[in-house]
């Protein structure tokens, strides 16, 4: 994977002159020369719907929990492998369908008045097992089992079904996890699975105590108690969230120092761009992620033509992301059950003029397949669809809507929030839409949990999307796609699968791909499945997302990557009195993401 770190000087007249930062810093110096204190002041353009793990459903609400909450592994932010968490160490059997985990000894939950006394207990394999319990169980706070558990571990299916009936879970919970002792955990998967490991690091998987639920219920949502290295303390919702230090976090670093190195997390919701930037400017944020389409040309440009320069005052990440940004068909929609439709649609779009003109160049043209191009995963063997207006008209006429007759107004969903950008593609799409097809599109804009919760229970056919890995494997943007994961009631939520799509063939492939531990047949499997649903084209692909970071240059130990998968428990600032601007990179560069090995 390509990827660039680009240190210079921002010159230009809309980026004003760092003058401080944060002033709440302690400066306090740790062993390898870190830094104790500040406050990390970061903005999201959306909001979040919950911050429940097992409702977690949007990027906004992963960024923020995977400092609350932990689960036996996570991913490394440096190069997106599986490391060690809550579990010390893991084995598996010869056939790879047993696995058992050592759980730490010493790891308490946060401090919280669900605990008697106000304080955190001591987290066991029962907690594991309570917490998978509840993941394998139905209810309307739950969009993670078809994520993960399904179809994977021994008995989750039947448990799922069962609750889901309004029976309860059989005793003993669900067959396949079991506690060992005190300590220790197994878990039995119907298969040989080689992305179990990554499916572990999804918010679905991380601990919280039972406590917590019999306390909140399903306020649940917004009081949060983990093990992570951050505590919520402050939440104003659509407004800021502020995340406090875990004094009792159970991690240190490689010198001994006991982490994290911040005192606070301070995410704000500022909704514009350009607002966001101006926040930037004045030094009221560490860090900017995306910046303005507008811009990104000036940008890029003054930083490169700077890049020799005696000092350094901002820091820009780059990365080719894990993300397809596209347009999503309710395939079980009255109009958009029709394939030939949803394929005029697609060959009325003209990529390239998009990725040029309305993003300035950011982003790849999603001429190939669903999935992006990843470590080991080659998607440029997919054929997706390029600009043919000829071929559009021709598929029109082939739906039974000759030149737009017929068809009526069609509308398409997007959500309010979200900066310019889905504006901006939202309007380009409409009007090529429109001359190309001679039809009639109007646009509705509704906030982001409001419309997520409009696409996921079917009551939009034609709506904006975009999807970013989970982990780096195809599986997580092909699973999105499988047939088992519609739901039988037609009013149900189905947050895996918004497209509501079904196909035998697509699904044969996939399930094929599932039990395949050869890399290298297993990816020959996705690509065929992805041709499979690019051919049948329940989704509207546009292009493959870039991510751009702008950093403060007293900001370290930050690691971007191609999936925003953020752990700030490494990350510190410079204090103010001893900041200096260097021409020296402040964030080391990380390795590209390695391929799925074996299991």
């Amino acid at each position: 994977m390509n990827k660039h770190i680009i240190p210079g000087i921002l010159c230009l007249a809309l980026l004003a002159a760092c003058n401080g930062g944060p002033k709440e810093q302690s400066g306090r110096q740790g062993k390898g020369g870190v830094y104790y204190g500040g406050t990390f002041r970061v903005n999201e353009i959306t909001n979040f719907r919950s911050l429940y793990p097992l409702d977690v459903t949007e990027l906004v609400a992963v960024n923020i929990t995977n400092q609350i909450f932990e689960g036996l592994v996570k991913l490394s932010p440096k190069d997106l492998s599986v490391v060690p968490c809550l579990a010390e160490k893991w084995i598996h059997n010869d056939s790879a369908n047993i696995w058992t985990f050592y759980i730490r000894k010493g790891v308490h939950f946060q401090d919280d008045p669900c605990f008697e006394g106000g304080k955190g207990r001591e987290i066991t394999a029962d907690d594991f097992k309570w917490c998978f319990d509840q993941l394998c169980t139905a209810g309307p706070q739950n969009s993670q089992f078809q994520l993960t558990f399904k179809g994977l571990v021994e008995g989750a299916d039947n448990c799922y079904q069962l609750t889901a009936s309004g029976k309860p879970l059989p005793s003993g919970g669900v067959p396949g996890i079991k506690v060992i002792d005190a300590n220790t955990l197994q878990i039995k998967l119907t298969h040989p699975a080689p992305t179990f490991l990554e499916i572990l690091t999804m918010a679905g998987c991380c601990l919280y105590p039972k406590e917590a639920l019999a306390k909140y219920g399903r306020d649940i949502r917004i009081h949060c108690v983990g093990t992570g290295p951050f505590y919520l303390r402050e939440i104003q919702e659509g407004q800021a969230l502020v995340l406090a230090r875990n004094s009792n976090y159970w991690n240190v670093d490689e010198n001994g120092n006991q982490l994290p190195y911040l005192e606070s997390i301070k995410y704000t919701f500022v909704k514009e761009k350009r607002s966001e930037l101006l926040e930037f400017q004045k030094d009221n944020l560490d860090m900017m992620y995306q910046i303005p389409v507008e811009i990104i040309p000036q940008i890029l440009g003054n930083l490169n033509s700077q890049n020799n320069s005696n000092s350094v005052d901002y820091v820009l990440q780059q990365y080719p992301a894990l993300e397809t940004y596209f347009f999503g068909f309710n395939t079980q929609n009255k109009v958009f059950s029709n394939k030939y439709l949803r394929q005029a649609f697609n060959y009325a779009i003209d990529r390239d003029k998009i990725v040029t003109y309305t993003m300035k160049g950011e982003g790849i043209p999603a001429d190939n397949g669903f999935v992006p191009e990843m470590p080991g995963y080659d998607n440029t063997k997919v054929k997706g669809y390029t600009f043919d207006a000829d071929k559009a008209k021709e598929l029109l006429t082939k739906a039974g809507y000759p030149n737009g007759k017929g068809l009526g107004e069609i509308t398409l969903e997007t959500n309010s929030d979200g900066g310019t950008r889905n504006d901006q593609l939202a309007d380009e799409v409409k009007k090529m839409l429109e001359e190309n097809l001679n039809i009639t599109v109007n646009i509705s804009k509704v906030p982001f949990p409001q419309h997520l919760d409009a696409l996921e229970r079917g009551k939009i056919g034609f709506f904006r999307e975009g999807w970013n890995a989970d982990y780096p494997d195809p599986q997580t943007f092909l699973s999105l796609l499988y047939g088992a994961n519609v739901p039988k009631d037609s009013n149900a939520r189905s947050n895996a699968n918004p497209f509501r799509y079904k196909s035998a063939h697509f699904d044969s492939l996939y399930q094929a791909a599932l039990v395949t531990v050869n890399d290298s047949a297993r990816n020959k499997l996705y690509e065929a499945a992805d041709q499979t649903a690019v051919n049948d084209a329940p989704f509207l692909c546009v292009f493959y997302d870039e991510n751009y970071y702008l950093l403060h240059n007293y900001v370290k130990n930050f690691y971007g990557n191609s999936m925003d998968y953020r752990d700030f428990s490494r990350v510190y600032l410079i204090p103010p009195d001893k900041r200096t601007p260097s021409n020296t990179n402040p964030n080391p560069t990380p390795a590209a993401p390695q391929g799925n090995g074996n299991n």
